[in-house]
């Protein structure tokens, strides 16, 4: 299983804005050149951390800035703002199997609480990381 990077750049983006919030202005110029994408990728993503509450984005000359205390922001937080899943779906099941065929009649039987297990270990872990940590393991780097 892989998740989109659009969950790591925006860690990264939020590790960039604490570390230098006091030294530079946070555009997301600035924040494309740390993580060598384009900035258009990181205006979206600025978008909906914004939405979710997260950041705020100043026209102009302000530039963005985390809303919130660091420990009070999990990757679930992070997960949720800029993944497009739907509320409490990790997995997007297919809709229409076969109800003709043995496994299809009875796939979603099979799967649905497994997945649903695989779901909720994912987001307690999520959720026990903060960007708090990422701050505090930056450190012993830099």
């Amino acid at each position: 299983m892989q998740i989109s990077s659009r969950f790591t750049i925006a860690i990264h983006m939020l590790t960039c804005m604490e570390t230098f919030k006091e030294d530079y202005k946070i555009t997301s110029d600035f924040l494309a050149s740390s993580i060598n994408v384009n900035p258009v990728i990181i205006r979206r993503i600025l978008s909906q951390l914004k939405e979710a509450g997260i950041i705020e984005v100043k026209r102009g000359t302000g530039g963005a800035a985390i809303t919130k205390p660091l420990n009070e922001i999990t990757f679930l937080d992070i997960y949720r703002a800029v993944e497009c899943i739907e509320e409490n779906t990790l997995f997007h099941f297919h809709e229409n199997p076969n109800p003709n065929c043995p496994v299809g009649k009875n796939i979603h039987n099979i799967l649905d609480d497994k997945l649903y297990r695989v779901q909720s270990a994912m987001e307690r872990e999520l959720k026990a990381i903060t960007l708090a940590d990422v701050m505090a393991d930056l450190g012993k780097y830099i």
